[in-house]
């Protein structure tokens, strides 16, 4: 639009020169096209500006008004243009951009109104020169019909752009708290997972070793060789413990896991580890993968195996156990079975005491599994976790 001012400009001064070139009123003509150019040109400078940041207007408060600088400016601009149309009708051309600089001034109320009195210049301008050819209706009614186009589109436009503008800033704040909301749930996950892992490792040691320790401490006058066989058994799972601990600090796979060894082996050597004078545990498995399972489900049913075995050793009184891991055609089950005093499951996971089988649940969801539990005081438990097999 400032392009076809100027080239407007210049070709309605050129037709003026070649039209009329030893005019009296040439001299003015040119002073004041060179006039409204320079104030054309220092609109930016005086004129109203955008904000960088929104986009919209900063000289034109609510009211419509503007501000003392860019009022002078469009006064000065409208009447050295006006000014010119009386002098050479031909200026009347540049109105067109004239149009969208009041249209962008101002609101949309004293723009219209602005717009009206520039086409009844330009209007009034054009009958007086075409009067000694006759009257022409298109010079009534040509004008007003472009400007009226004109500042339709202007508005139309420019309301679809502030609308673009709320949605836009709607999406940045959507963005902006959807963000916040996953680094909450991202945060709560982390703790989730942190705390399953501290269950499944740290804390299961920790049960073990005051278990055994207490028992030598009952046994060192009475039995001093098992009370002694009792504290090596404890630092052995320290020792792994240990191993654990620095393994999860790196956010590695379970330690039984670290070289490669297959979920089978890492299950065969937890219940040769885990086997104690009172708890007999043995491991079976049933079928072969396809595939190497993935590594999350994988550490996923070793943890839920130490976990349950843990739970049984504190608090099913049991004298055996079993792991049995099956291999289906579209998901792979580990089964843990013991013999001990049982309870009453319940559906509702506030109603499980403790935090392991919980922290089971959790794992297998996050893996698109499920957890069955089967038991009845006094006859034991089967602890059941399935997850399934990608295609």
């Amino acid at each position: 639009m400032h392009v076809a001012f100027f080239v407007l400009l210049c070709s309605s001064l050129t037709r003026y020169l070649m039209v009329h070139p030893g005019a009296p009123s040439t001299p003015w003509v040119v002073v004041l096209a060179v006039v409204l150019a320079l104030l054309y040109i220092l609109g930016p400078v005086i004129g109203p500006r955008r904000s960088a940041a929104s986009g919209t207007l900063t000289a034109a408060p609510a009211s419509g008004t503007l501000t003392a600088a860019p009022a002078f400016w469009l006064t000065a601009v409208i009447g050295t243009w006006i000014t010119l149309v009386v002098l050479a009708p031909s200026f009347g051309w540049c109105a067109v951009p004239l149009f969208y600089t009041g249209l962008r001034s101002l609101r949309t109320k004293p723009a219209v109104v602005l717009v009206a009195l520039l086409t009844a210049a330009v209007v009034g301008a054009q009958v007086k020169l075409r009067l000694r050819y006759g009257f022409d209706p298109n010079l009534l009614f040509a004008p007003p019909a472009g400007a009226a186009v004109a500042t339709a589109m202007f508005i139309y436009s420019q309301r679809q752009a502030d609308r673009l503008r709320t949605v836009i800033t709607d999406l940045v704040r959507t963005r902006r708290e959807l963000a916040a909301t996953e680094r909450r749930e991202g945060t709560l996950a982390e703790r989730q997972r942190i705390s399953m892992e501290i269950h499944d490792t740290v804390a299961q040691g920790l049960s073990s070793q005051q278990m055994l320790l207490q028992a030598a401490d009952r046994l060192w006058d009475s039995d001093p060789v098992l009370a002694r066989r009792h504290v090596r058994t404890a630092a052995s799972i320290a020792e792994h413990n240990l191993t654990e601990a620095r393994r999860f600090v790196h956010d590695l796979a379970p330690a039984d896991l670290a070289d490669g060894t297959g979920l089978d082996e890492a299950l065969r050597t937890l219940a040769d580890r885990e086997t104690s004078d009172t708890l007999h545990i043995r491991f079976h498995q049933d079928g072969t993968p396809a595939t190497p399972l993935p590594e999350r489900v994988q550490s996923a049913l070793l943890r839920i195996a130490q976990g349950a075995l843990a739970n049984i050793r504190e608090h099913a009184d049991a004298t055996a156990a079993a792991l049995t891991l099956t291999y289906l055609d579209d998901q792979v089950v580990l089964d843990i079975a013991d013999d001990g005093r049982g309870f009453t499951p319940t559906d509702r996971p506030g109603g499980v005491r403790g935090h392991g089988l919980p922290a089971m649940r959790a794992r297998l969801q996050q893996l698109g599994g499920t957890l069955a539990i089967e038991s009845t005081p006094g006859e034991g438990t089967v602890l059941s976790a399935a997850v399934p097999l990608p295609s």
